[in-house]
């Protein structure tokens, strides 16, 4: 039996940043994806929020996406577009980019890393005990892990096998989206009706049209077929346009559901397989990317026994609530888009004015950029549990951005006062302490600016742990809690 320190059942977005994190702490991760490549069909979703292009950015990769998408403002809420370009950070902007390129960029970097992905398998089962985890594969295969980690998808079958609930709301509304060809010319663009929302597109010249229509009715588990697919458009243009040669034909519905717990045991949950909900906002594959960058060096110090098990705790406490925000704000979108008549329009309205607002607009947009992100490390400094800004620091060594101190997503004790007031002597093996100036503001989205921090510990994902103070008060206690006991004199 072959085995792994921790193994990965999905091989998209989640699956390959949770891959490459772990491998970049030096942990033996591997990849079980059912895809025979990594050649996915369908273009799926279409692109990067801001907060997900600076923690791309941490690990120095952020312009190979940059490179082959389109720079946008891409952040809204039910269509009504929110203007981030005011945002005190570098990529105050979106990406538009569809899946399959963010997934094979994201493969390469995985390559690079040199981390084995068993190919044209998936997880049938596994049996957990006190030391690790038996992972079954289709075709006979066995792998050993001390962590299993679910990101298969919404209907995850490492999830239902570790028995974690999916809690939340059943589907009021259903979707057929699919890539096909036409004979007629179709009615481009979006319709809202009676019926719903429905579209047709041609994505680049030479490819597919494009199709997403609403479904008359709901229920349906079986998969979609061209037929159905045909009476879905007959009933709401009057014609198929003379559909055929499907690429790949999909339903989605508007379920909000999320797992009870991230983590049972040995076995964790990122991604779909931890949160599903309508795709309004472009938000689901953004926070399954972060998931994973929350999890990566938590997961790595656990296996690698600098921390505690109780850490893997600190995932499921941080990104819970990030995802619950997430399925209400999609449920209220669906609220305002479906099947639209005056009093849905009347409120559309007044939405569209009141996020025309500075204030208002500032905080929505921060919650769909995910520049707004505050996990609850206690009281103090505003900084503390937010984002670290990607500032220009000068340190000996010349001038450098705060994130390149993050490209090999070590722990940063940045400190910006006076030079040896900082020991952290016990921690040094693992926690680089840098000495810089800075003489700028510190500014943070949605809050403003924030006073001047004299030291701030940065956690690999770039969240700040701690923030200085003149008495060093509560360093100790968090290098401890994030980044192990000290070590023995």
């Amino acid at each position: 039996m072959t085995e792994h320190a921790v193994v990965i059942a999905g091989g998209g977005p989640t699956g390959l940043m949770l891959a490459a994190e772990l491998a970049l702490a030096g942990v033996d991760v591997a990849i079980v994806e059912r895809r025979a490549s990594q050649e996915l069909t369908g273009s799926r979703a279409g692109g990067l929020h801001a907060r997900t292009i600076e923690v791309l950015d941490q690990r120095g990769i952020a312009d190979r996406f940059l490179c082959e998408g389109q720079v946008a403002q891409v952040a809204g809420f039910a269509w009504i577009r929110l203007d981030i370009s005011d945002f005190p950070t570098r990529h105050n902007y979106g990406l538009a980019l569809w899946q399959e390129h963010i997934e094979r960029i994201l493969a390469g970097r995985v390559d690079e890393l040199a981390v084995p992905i068993y190919r044209g398998r998936e997880v049938t089962g596994f049996a957990e005990d006190d030391t690790g985890v038996d992972v079954a594969l289709s075709g006979g295969r066995s792998l050993r892990a001390k962590y299993l980690v679910g990101c298969d998808g919404g209907r995850s079958l490492i999830r239902k096998a570790a028995g974690i609930e999916f809690s939340g709301w059943d589907p009021t509304i259903s979707h057929l989206i699919a890539e096909v060809e036409v004979t007629k010319e179709p009615e481009w663009g979006i319709r809202n009706d009676a019926f719903g929302i429905h579209s047709l597109s041609r994505l680049e010249a030479g490819r597919p049209v494009r199709v997403m229509v609403t479904e008359q009715h709901l229920g349906s588990t079986s998969e979609p077929t061209l037929r159905d697919l045909s009476e879905a458009l007959i009933a709401v243009y009057g014609t198929d346009y003379g559909i055929h040669s499907p690429t790949w034909i999909s339903r989605f519905t508007d379920m909000a559901r999320q797992a009870v717990s991230y983590r049972k045991g040995r076995v964790l949950l990122a991604g779909d397989a931890a949160h599903v909900h309508y795709p309004a906002g472009g938000q689901g594959l953004n926070i399954g990317v972060q998931d994973a960058v929350n999890l990566g060096w938590k997961l790595a110090q656990v296996v690698k026994q600098t921390s505690p098990e109780s850490l893997l705790d600190t995932y499921h406490a941080e990104r819970h609530p990030v995802a619950a925000r997430v399925l209400r704000n999609a449920m209220a979108q669906v609220a305002l888009l479906r099947r639209p008549d005056d009093r849905i329009n009347a409120l559309r309205d007044t939405m569209s004015e009141l996020l025309g607002m500075d204030a208002p607009r500032k905080r929505f947009a921060g919650m769909m950029s995910g520049l707004d992100i505050h996990y609850d490390l206690g009281e103090g400094h505003p900084l503390l549990g937010r984002r670290v800004p990607d500032l220009d620091v000068v340190t000996d060594n010349g001038p450098l951005r705060v994130f390149t101190l993050l490209h090999e997503a070590r722990p940063v004790l940045l400190n910006l006062g006076a030079r040896g007031g900082l020991d952290i002597t016990s921690w040094s093996g693992g926690v680089q302490l840098v000495d810089a100036r800075y003489d700028g503001p510190w500014e943070l989205p949605v809050l403003g600016p924030v006073a001047a921090p004299t030291a701030v510990l940065v956690r690999p994902d770039g969240y700040v742990a701690w923030v200085g103070d003149p008495d060093q008060q509560g360093l100790a206690d968090a290098l401890t809690t994030w980044f192990g006991a000290p070590a023995a004199a």
